[in-house]
């Protein structure tokens, strides 16, 4: 196994110390900047058992959108507490439609334009299936929200 380069061991160490005076002054780690929820305790749960999954299937109800579309209507529908990146969605809207719970299309056939996904009737009955599976977790939710609400506002 060859050696490192000192200059690499130092920069390393460097890093290691930088990282080390961050956590000390508060400054949170590139794990805990990911975005609202990524690890909140009190969203982390909903995000495991298909929250996002949930929520893209509902917004295709009506009718078809995009990727950034449904981004921006997840962040809105759940006032920014929620916050989705094309990194999270692109690969969920790829697995929805192998699972045929979506159907997705160019907007220009001719050329990789906008690909807009609708619903399927599966995804239909998925998003009915899911909501029913989540909606216990939300109330637990809401009911603790409530409490620390009225504890810290009464």
């Amino acid at each position: 196994m060859a050696s490192r380069h000192p200059s690499t061991e130092a920069a390393v160490a460097d890093a290691a110390a930088n990282s080390d005076v961050r956590a000390a002054a508060g400054v949170k780690s590139d794990a805990a900047r990911q975005g609202p929820g990524s690890g909140d305790p009190l969203l982390a749960g909903l995000r495991k058992t298909g929250l996002l999954r949930l929520l893209v299937l509902h917004l295709l109800g009506p009718g078809p959108s995009y990727g950034n579309q449904l981004m921006e209507r997840v962040g809105s529908l759940t006032g920014g507490l929620v916050a989705v990146n094309p990194n999270t969605m692109y690969p969920l809207l790829r697995a929805l439609e192998a699972e045929g719970l979506v159907a997705g299309e160019w907007e220009h056939p001719e050329r990789r334009s906008r690909r807009f996904y609708r619903r399927t009737e599966s995804g239909g009955a998925e998003r009915d299936r899911l909501a029913a599976e989540i909606a216990p977790r939300l109330d637990e939710l809401a009911d603790a929200i409530d409490l620390i609400r009225h504890e810290l506002v009464d």
